[in-house]
């Protein structure tokens, strides 16, 4: 049975909305208008014990409201939801000891607690026992680096700190499944790195199921074994990164670095130039009628070569060419 099932879920928002200025508040008061937003309109998908899945789409496509549901935050409309076989808004308070949730953009910490007093009222909301508490505790906070910042308030922290922090407490009883929504929004690139490798960590050695949604690709080239994307309420693709790229794009990219500048009519027979700053030319070519190997032979007989790299499109590159190819946009 998978970890997760999703099968034809819904959730509608109704939305309030009133005309501008003074007079469409005054008449908001007495004649309210309202639209009915659809959130999520028939999405489905499973997730398998100890996966890696990366949940993308534009603002407004629906990924957090996938994530609210699954945590048991809100009941939906329509459809099934099955997280380890429990339904979870009805079945809330077994299921919330189930699983670990982090918010980027919210904290389950109190801000004017020490990180350590924080910890200390989790073990006893989760009633986990004392000694496999310290166990976790003590092997969280050795691996996202807070020995230092457990005496210091939650509001002291730095943003990455707190971050850190924030996993390891939606992580001290020792779920099975952790949903992360937005992890490494506004963090430095050390924090998200770290972010990143305790997330793989825990997914490989610990065998956690992780649902993972973000704005921020590398997450998702980091860590995701499959991407999920979302547009308008729906599912728009559901694979692999490397089969999406391939999907969306199968050209490949040679970047050129020459001897000296090429003259602006060099062309070369199955390729075409993308790009040119100086000695450095970026041309695209198709691998199944043109094998990188011959373009190559062309280059350097038109012209001197002092290096070349071979690459495919970037992970943002090929979400935003399957935006535009779905008209999916922010909503």
């Amino acid at each position: 049975m998978p970890h997760i099932l999703v099968d034809r879920l819904v959730k509608s928002y109704r939305i309030a909305e009133r005309d501008p200025g003074l007079w469409g508040a005054a008449r908001g008061l007495f004649h309210r208008r309202h639209r009915t937003v659809h959130a999520l309109a028939g999405v489905s998908f499973t997730l398998e014990r100890g996966g890696l899945l990366g949940l993308v789409g534009p603002n407004g496509a629906g990924k957090s409201t996938t994530v609210k549901v699954l945590a048991g935050i809100l009941r939906p409309d329509g459809g099934r939801v099955e997280v380890d076989g429990r339904h979870p808004f009805d079945d809330r308070e077994r299921h919330v000891g189930r699983i670990g949730v982090v918010f980027g953009q919210r904290t389950q910490l109190w801000w004017d607690l020490p990180v350590g007093e924080g910890f200390d009222l989790l073990r006893d909301i989760y009633r986990v026992d004392p000694a496999r508490y310290r166990r976790t505790r003590d092997e969280l906070v050795a691996m996202l680096r807070l020995e230092r910042v457990l005496d210091q308030p939650v509001r002291q922290l730095s943003l990455g700190q707190r971050m850190r922090a924030e996993i390891a407490a939606a992580l001290l009883h020792e779920p099975e499944l952790l949903f992360l929504d937005e992890p490494t929004i506004g963090l430095d690139a050390p924090s998200k790195l770290a972010v990143r490798e305790f997330v793989r960590r825990a997914n490989r050695e610990r065998g956690t199921t992780v649902l993972l949604t973000t704005h921020d690709m590398h997450d998702i080239e980091a860590l995701a074994e499959r991407v999920l994307i979302i547009g308008h309420g729906r599912v728009l693709a559901d694979s692999p990164v490397d089969t999406l790229r391939q999907q969306v794009f199968a050209q490949r990219r040679l970047v050129v670095d020459f001897a000296e500048v090429p003259p602006d009519a060099l062309a070369v027979p199955g390729a075409t130039v993308v790009a040119r700053d100086g000695r450095t030319w970026t041309f695209e070519f198709d691998p199944a009628t043109t094998a990188a190997p011959a373009l190559i032979a062309r280059l350097a007989a038109a012209q001197a070569v002092e290096d070349i790299r071979l690459e495919g499109l970037s992970i943002e590159e090929v979400i935003s060419r399957f935006y535009a190819m779905h008209g999916a946009a922010e909503a």
